[in-house]
């Protein structure tokens, strides 16, 4: 009967064309998890992880199974702050110089309407990225927040209202060196600078207290990115942003778009 000892290592063995391979491991692998948030509360939802290291020119092949190994060690559970350690298990468990971990998952927030106070659940897409490189390790976040904005230039123009439209808005952000960062903090800033923000019920009176204060709160494109970049900008938290914003238009079959990129440190 065959052992496990007695089966060759394969991957293990001498690789002789002397190329490095910059990132090989696991890419699109759904695992559970529990996401910690501002407040403490564990929220379980469901991650998708992209994991990989760098392969040196000498070896022929990493261990696959181990990346799977870690996921399944024990309850998948983290925040911004402390992602770092799935990278330092990555980096442990395949003796390598330099890790890449990814994962995108959806961010449940309970939201009250305005108006009426009917609680609803509101989702945003998250992704935490981790890169471990000479010995430091680099966390970012990006959290894309459905928002509403209204257009000023229609609002001065027509008599009887404004267009108004969905927009996305997109931050992506590095933490700073022995800072940490808050998943909740960015919606929050991206939410209070748009015309208005989003819920998943409303009820008669709530649809009047929203529409009513996108009206009063118009906002091109750039308006938002302007007024969210002021806020990042003073965040001690972050020393990198991309910031994206792009508006789905009501009454053109294009989107208006605005990035602005500030590497602050």
């Amino acid at each position: 009967m065959t052992t496990t000892c007695n089966l060759p290592d394969t991957q293990n063995n001498a690789d002789t064309r002397q190329i490095v391979i910059d990132k090989v491991g696991i890419k699109d692998i759904s695992h559970p998890i529990i996401y910690i948030d501002r407040d403490g509360n564990k929220n379980p939802t469901v991650g998708n992880f992209t994991m990989t290291v760098t392969l040196p020119k000498q070896v022929k092949g990493t261990h696959m199974s181990r990346f799977i190994e870690i996921l399944n060690a024990g309850p998948c559970e983290f925040n911004v702050g402390n992602f770092g350690r799935i990278i330092d298990k990555v980096h442990a468990k395949l003796d390598t110089d330099r890790v890449h971990v990814a994962v995108d998952f959806p961010f449940f927030r309970n939201k009250k309407a305005p108006s009426s106070g009917v609680e609803s659940l509101m989702d945003y897409q998250v992704t935490l990225y981790g890169v471990l490189s000479e010995g430091k390790t680099e966390v970012m976040v990006k959290v894309v927040v459905p928002v509403t904005s209204l257009c000023p230039c229609s609002k001065s123009i027509s008599k009887y209202g404004a267009h108004n439209q969905r927009s996305h808005i997109t931050i992506k952000a590095r933490i700073a060196e022995g800072k940490s960062l808050h998943i909740e903090d960015l919606i929050d800033l991206a939410e209070e600078k748009a015309s208005c923000e989003l819920y998943a019920i409303l009820k008669r009176e709530d649809e009047k207290v929203v529409t009513e204060r996108a009206y009063d709160n118009p906002a091109f494109v750039e308006d938002l990115v302007r007024d969210i970049a002021v806020g990042l900008n003073v965040n001690d938290n972050i020393d990198y942003y991309r910031l994206e914003s792009e508006n789905f238009e009501s009454i053109h079959n294009h989107s208006a778009y605005a990035v602005i990129e500030n590497e602050k440190c």
